[in-house]
């Protein structure tokens, strides 16, 4: 938690794991993938299931000590997705590795903060931002696909990645398996040309 909002929870992992195979569906296996935000590694966990022997993630968090905690205690938790082979794990903002990438990706995953409108961290507004939606669409090959996980519905964020060249479609996923009243968001934007 912080500052009272709840960041990560392994009882709430179920709309973390919807968002890969949500973004992934129906993709070759031999893709190569971006996510960002590595949390207790359920997405990145999610992403290995789907993934082709072949294809490749590239997972950056911002904060050491949660990579750190995924290769110690909190691993168990996921299978340890950080130690497969597939995974490249990089310490930084995962804006600068869409900008600075030498090869486009086939699908980028967010998950960082709460999503675009219920963020703990002011300066991860930059990433859902008109500018930085630009950034990951040329990060992206033709047809790559941008999920963006979030606590709560955005009318405005969806109509912003309308505007920035992306097809939209808005999933909806349950927190947990068994249901619960905590319902998640899930914005997939596919790059179109």
């Amino acid at each position: 938690m912080s500052d009272g909002e709840v960041l990560m929870s392994t009882r709430l992992r179920h709309s973390e794991e919807v968002l890969a195979r949500f973004a992934l569906e129906g993709m070759k296996k031999d893709i190569r993938i971006l996510i960002g935000g590595l949390g207790m590694g359920f997405t990145l966990r999610a992403a290995l299931d789907v993934l082709g022997e072949s294809g490749a993630v590239i997972q950056v968090e911002l904060i050491p000590e949660v990579i750190a905690w995924n290769r110690g205690p909190m691993g168990a938790s996921s299978g340890y997705p950080v130690e497969d082979p597939r995974t490249k794990v990089i310490v930084g903002d995962v804006g600068d590795v869409m900008r600075n990438s030498s090869a486009p990706f086939d699908a980028i995953l967010l998950d960082v903060d709460n999503g675009p409108s219920a963020m703990v961290s002011p300066n991860n507004k930059n990433l859902y931002s008109e500018r930085g939606l630009r950034i990951a669409l040329a990060a992206l090959k033709p047809q790559g696909r941008l999920a963006i996980w979030s606590a709560n519905e955005d009318h405005r964020f969806e109509k912003r990645l309308k505007a920035c060249g992306f097809h939209v479609t808005v999933h909806r996923a349950k927190g947990s398996r068994s249901g619960g009243s905590a319902k998640h968001v899930i914005f997939l934007g596919t790059k179109l040309k």
